[in-house]
Parts: C-alpha cells; structure tokens; sequence
C-alpha cells in the first residue's frame, strides 16, 4: 500500500499555468503601454493563485472524529442516504459547498485505504440543487476504514468543469492529507455509517482537514473542532 503525497506547494500546480499566462499578458499590456490592461490580467493573476491556494493543516488527533472534505458551507445533512458506489443505504450523507472564494484541495475526511474509484460523466448543474449530487459529472472515492468503508464524492458545478484526484486505487488515505480538487466553485459530498452522527449543522462553515463534522456514536463528545 502506498500514500501519495507530496502536493505541499502553496499554490496547487494546476494553476501555476493559469498564472503564468496571466502573469505574462500582464506583462505583456505593460510593455505595449497599456497598464489598466496590464493591472486586469494582474489582479486576474492574484486572483486564480488565491483560487488555487493550498494552505498547510493539522488535523485533530482524535482517529475517531471525521473532518470536513472540503472548505465551505454546510449544505445539507441527510439522514438513510444511499452512497452512489457504495450502494449501500442508511448511510448519512454531509453535504458541503465550496465557492469560487474557497480553498478547493479536498482532503482526506477519514484515515484508511482506497478500495474504488469511479468517475462518472454528468450533467453541470448548480452544484447547490439537491439533484446535482445524482445528476452532475462526479468522482467518488470509497475508502475502507477500521469502522467500516466511506464514500468521499466530488460533484462538479456549473462553473467547474474539471474534477482532479492524486490517488489510485490501493493507496494509504491519511485523514487530512490532500487528495485532489475541483475547479471553480463545486460540492464534495461524505457518505458516512449509521454508528457516525453528525455534529456539523446546516449553514454552518467549514475547512477541510480541520473542522470536525463527525463522530463516533460511542463518543460522547459532541466538539466540532475549528
């Protein structure tokens, strides 16, 4: 078994291209002589290198907590959900949005290791109407944990159209470690066993690798995390 790592930069390589060509049509604008044109594609620069910021995090201790995915906003908690690979139902299904203002490397919410990965083409609606999570092109990741398996799955939007993964079938899944992304405003979706209990609530912000949205049921501490 093997982890993949290794995606530390500050800003995730998929978007350094963005920025260079930013960065050189700003350049570009300047030397013609034309600097509002030049400070357009400079702040566009900024602009994606924040899309794609990849920001360090620690995950709490507790191997019994599960951590959010994705930075965002809680969306939607449903209980007796049915995982799209993992076919299974009973299961409970967190929700969470990320804006085009988020950080979107996604992060492993549970320590395990991939059993699947499926991706499916799809529609590209609103990745905040509840039929998105069914209907729009998505990968899903099933990750076998000593509590039983998990289902992580990466919904596109309507504005992003490219879902990226870092890992294979077979790899470690360390909780907190980086996975993979999705570009430009999206949805990841955690489908977790009926002995977790959600302890995120709907509206409710989050960060991926840190903020706890699950627990054990045995637990009977109830702290989200930060």
């Amino acid at each position: 078994m093997n982890s993949r790592t290794g995606h530390f930069e500050p800003i995730a390589r998929e978007g350094l291209s963005f920025v260079g060509i930013s960065a050189i049509l700003a350049l570009t604008a300047w030397w013609s002589n034309h600097p509002w044109l030049s400070l357009f594609f400079l702040v566009l620069a900024a602009a994606i290198a924040s899309f794609f910021r990849n920001p360090a995090r620690r995950p709490p201790d507790d191997d019994a907590k599960v951590v959010s995915p994705a930075d965002g906003v809680v969306m939607e908690i449903m209980n007796n959900a049915e995982g799209p690979v993992l076919g299974k139902t009973g299961l409970t299904r967190v929700s969470i949005f990320m804006s085009i203002f988020n950080v979107h490397v996604n992060r492993w919410p549970f320590s395990g290791v991939v059993r699947k990965i499926s991706h499916r083409p799809g529609k590209f609606l609103d990745a905040r109407d509840p039929s998105s999570s069914i209907l729009n092109e998505n990968n899903s990741l099933v990750v076998d944990t000593a509590f039983g398996p998990i289902e992580v799955v990466q919904i596109a939007g309507k504005i992003a159209r490219r879902i990226v993964w870092w890992v294979r079938e077979g790899d470690v899944a360390e909780k907190g470690d980086r996975f993979g992304l999705i570009r430009f405003g999206s949805r990841v979706d955690v489908y977790l066993p009926d002995h977790f209990i959600a302890c995120a609530s709907v509206g409710s912000k989050v960060k991926a690798g840190v903020t706890v949205i699950a627990r054990l049921a045995a637990q009977s501490d109830s702290h989200t995390g930060n």
